[in-house]
């Protein structure tokens, strides 16, 4: 039985820093970026693991430098890093006792994951794991039948001999590992749950016991008990003892945010990928700009959320020269604007035509996307009660018009950014709106 007891003031101190934070890296890095095809490959291609071991044999890391990473992912304005111990094939990052099928038996011969925990808190930055809760290379973990095994379609994997229970004492062992030789971690990433496995089939509630015990403080995601569709238990009234910290929507942001059943905002995280794959692939070039990328980030924190951002380092350990591009720019934009996103969030006001709006105590910050004929016409504000605008990139003032053109819209605030009808920054020019107390 479980004595974890929810507690919301608990939760939400801490959860602050997350909601502080805003921006965090991804990194999908594991045996797939060999065969180069994406995360997924032995799942899509159905490859045995007899074949998929062969990659082992490849794995020399190296290029690896967790310290580089640390650093790219620190000056794109990234608060923290979150890296895959143990992707779904089973290949774990990290020194375990419970199997062969790890970096240290490969040819770099190195615990990975000692190395990044180390470096992203030399940085500065907080440390978070990702751990697969499906484990394709155990022989216990369901194979023929399975919704998402490789060898799923194959009778000759029958599941006869295999027992579950042998196979989540083996997990657990892992998640233990992780909680105990690597320092403090403030974040743990499950995936995923899916069909029957999920909760309590994965001894949920003694699971996220360990974990906080061991790491009090630690945030957990919410896939535990869903697979990425659905919010879990903390919607409810009575969280599960292994409810998420946080809800994570996967490539898509939520048009309306995430409220709970009683209708109260949800600490939420959209993880993305920077083309089309989350593990790196040889041909994907599919990348997205960084202006598209400062513009979803503003979505997610205008509406209350977070945003994971991923790369996908190639087989040696290096970031993939389009990211490390990508990521600069965004870094750039953040080095003027980052006071629009660090611990704000979704405003009390409406969506303005040209952008978007986020807001931390009296300040609200107008991230404007287009162009206007004019001055901006902001909407939703007592002119009386407007202290002073700033463009935030300059700190410098903005004047409120007065002009006989605009006399028609006495409720519109409009902000006047002189003669040029060209944003400064066409990515997103921020406007810094100061409210007077009361």
């Amino acid at each position: 039985m479980s004595m974890y007891q929810f507690d919301r003031a608990a939760y939400e101190k801490r959860v602050a820093w997350f909601q502080e934070a805003r921006f965090g890296m991804f990194i999908h890095w594991g045996l797939y970026a060999i065969p180069a095809r994406g995360e997924w490959v032995r799942n899509i291609e159905e490859i045995d693991a007899e074949t998929y071991d062969r990659y082992m044999e490849e794995f020399t890391a190296r290029d690896y430098d967790p310290r580089q990473w640390a650093r790219i992912a620190k000056e794109a304005g990234m608060r923290y890093v979150v890296l895959t111990a143990k992707h779904h094939d089973g290949f774990c990052l990290f020194d375990t006792a419970t199997t062969d099928f790890k970096a240290t038996n490969a040819p770099c011969r190195r615990d990975l994951v000692r190395e990044f925990v180390e470096a992203v808190r030399a940085e500065g930055l907080k440390v978070g794991l990702y751990y697969s809760l499906l484990d394709w290379r155990h022989p216990d973990y369901p194979h023929y039948g399975d919704k998402f095994h490789p060898m799923r379609n194959n009778p000759a994997y029958s599941n006869e001999s295999r027992d579950f229970n042998r196979y989540l004492d083996c997990m657990h062992t892992q998640v233990r590992e992780l909680c105990t030789n690597y320092g403090r971690l403030d974040l743990l990433f499950f995936d995923f749950s899916y069909e029957d496995l999920r909760g309590e089939a994965w001894r949920g509630s003694q699971l996220a016991d360990m974990v906080r015990k061991l790491q009090p403080g630690i945030l957990l995601n919410n896939r535990l008990e869903v697979s990425g569709v659905g919010l879990g238990s903390l919607a409810t009234e009575h969280p599960a003892p292994c409810h998420g910290d946080f809800v994570t929507p996967e490539q898509v942001i939520p048009p309306r945010g995430v409220v709970d059943e009683a209708g109260r905002p949800m600490v939420w995280e959209g993880c993305f990928t920077m083309n089309g794959n989350w593990g790196f692939h040889g041909t994907d070039r599919f990348f997205k700009p960084a202006s598209m990328l400062i513009r979803k980030l503003v979505e997610c924190v205008s509406k209350g959320g977070n945003m994971l951002l991923n790369v996908g380092p190639d087989r040696y350990g290096n970031i993939p020269e389009p990211s490390v591009e990508i990521l600069r720019e965004i870094g750039g934009w953040m080095r003027l604007n980052s006071e629009s996103i660090y611990g704000c969030g979704r405003a009390d006001l409406e969506k303005p035509d040209f952008g978007r709006v986020t807001q931390r105590g009296n300040k609200y910050y107008f991230h404007v996307f287009e162009n206007t004929i004019g001055a901006i016409p902001i909407s939703g504000l007592d002119r009386e009660m407007v202290k002073r605008i700033r463009a935030l990139s300059t700190g410098h003032e903005v004047r409120i018009v007065d002009h006989f053109t605009y006399a028609n819209y006495p409720d519109v605030v409009f902000a006047d950014l002189g003669p040029d009808p060209i944003l400064p920054d066409q990515r997103d020019y921020v406007l810094e709106v100061e409210m007077r107390e009361g």
